[in-house]
């Protein structure tokens, strides 16, 4: 059984891209398999937690949304963190609720679904 989480970037209500270079960029020293150009990444972090990454590239729009499955716990959840941050995302797990580090984000999301917001 998997758990995913979705990192997804919201500029006035609505999903907006991701920044596929930028994604690349920040993922590149922790993939093992794949690429962002497979549409699928598997990581691994320093303390050997894994993660596999499901992405879409859309040419010049960048990526709609990262969806990461069998994440560890431990560095690999860091990793993972500091990837939404630096995107601009927010982190939003499959059964509602949602991590948010940007301050503009917290008006999207009701306050009941609000896991906590860091800054």
């Amino acid at each position: 059984m998997s758990y995913s989480i979705f990192l997804l970037r919201f500029v006035d209500g609505e999903v907006v891209a991701l920044d596929a270079e930028r994604f690349r960029q920040l993922t590149e020293p922790y993939i093992v398999a794949g690429g962002p150009k497979e549409g699928f990444s598997q990581l691994r972090a320093e303390d050997g937690g894994g993660a596999d990454l499901y992405h879409a590239s859309q040419a010049e729009d960048g990526m709609s949304s990262v969806m990461a499955t069998h994440f560890a716990r431990g560095a690999m959840s860091g990793v993972l963190t500091r990837l939404a941050a630096a995107l601009g995302a927010s982190i939003v797990p499959q059964d509602g609720g949602a991590l948010i580090f940007h301050e503009d984000d917290h008006v999207i999301f009701p306050r009941s679904s609000r896991r906590r917001r860091l800054l």
